[in-house]
């Protein structure tokens, strides 16, 4: 028996909703393995590159476009440089960004989950389509050995039920788990981004707060706020009279010291 024999026959077996179950079953495999491929790379390189940011958390944005080609990386890096300008909720920037940077598996998703739900159904097409034609067949048949007829039929019918549930089971399980997977990348964006946030805040910052003011010669110099303050530290200065002692205007600075106190 060649090739083409063995396709016809299993064509006469499983019929048109059978050999579309096919057709989606290789589509959903090709799906799978490329998106898990996808997402453990993705997630081992981010992994590299969260170690190395907590290594040398100051040269965040040199670390940024080393890993820029990795989504999750480019979400946050994408975060550190716009963030503000359009919106300061950092929340809803991860969000429009990761539909941007996983648009490509979010849309594999959207497929592998359309394909496990039409899955049952077309199988249980091609059960309804097989029932039919073995009960023609028995319709149209003199033969009275009808249960091995009967048997034969329905065994080949309800074969497209069997593929469709095969199919659809591991599509549901992938999808869910792949699903968990993004969840955890968008988590995982959204605090790295609230960090990568304090890391600018502080670089633009120079990681301390401002000093004491200081003067040339390097000491501290003195706060003068407090002698323009009411109540604060004030001298008042008596210019001698002519002709005035040293003592005399001594004491009139003491009084006049005492009448600024009153007042």
């Amino acid at each position: 028996m060649n090739t083409s024999q063995s396709v016809s026959s299993l064509y006469a077996m499983i019929g048109p909703a059978g050999a579309a179950l096919i057709v989606l079953g290789l589509m959903a495999a090709l799906l799978i393995v490329r998106n898990w491929i996808y997402l453990f790379l993705t997630a081992r390189d981010f992994k590299k590159a969260a170690a190395a940011m907590a290594l040398s958390p100051g040269s965040a944005e040199s670390l940024l476009r080393r890993y820029a080609n990795n989504p999750v990386v480019g979400i946050i890096a994408d975060v550190f440089k716009t963030h503000g300008r359009h919106s300061d909720d950092l929340k809803a920037e991860v969000a429009y960004l990761f539909h941007v940077h996983f648009s490509r598996t979010q849309r594999d998703l959207s497929i592998l989950r359309v394909i496990a739900l039409i899955s049952p159904m077309l199988g249980l097409l091609g059960t309804l389509l097989g029932l039919s034609g073995v009960f023609k067949t028995l319709a149209a048949s003199a033969s009275l050995n009808t249960s091995a007829i009967l048997a034969a039929g329905i065994w080949e019918a309800i074969l497209t039920t069997i593929m469709g549930l095969t199919l659809a089971i591991p599509a549901l399980i992938a999808g869910y788990l792949f699903r968990l997977r993004l969840r955890g990348f968008h988590l995982t964006a959204i605090e790295y981004g609230y960090r990568f946030l304090d890391y600018k805040t502080a670089s633009q910052n120079n990681g301390r707060p401002a000093g004491p003011a200081r003067q040339a010669d390097g000491r501290t110099k003195p706060d003068q706020t407090a002698k323009n303050e009411p109540g604060g530290d004030f001298s008042v200065k008596i210019q001698a009279a002519p002709g005035t002692t040293r003592a005399e205007a001594g004491a009139a600075g003491g009084n006049g010291s005492g009448r600024a106190a009153g007042a």
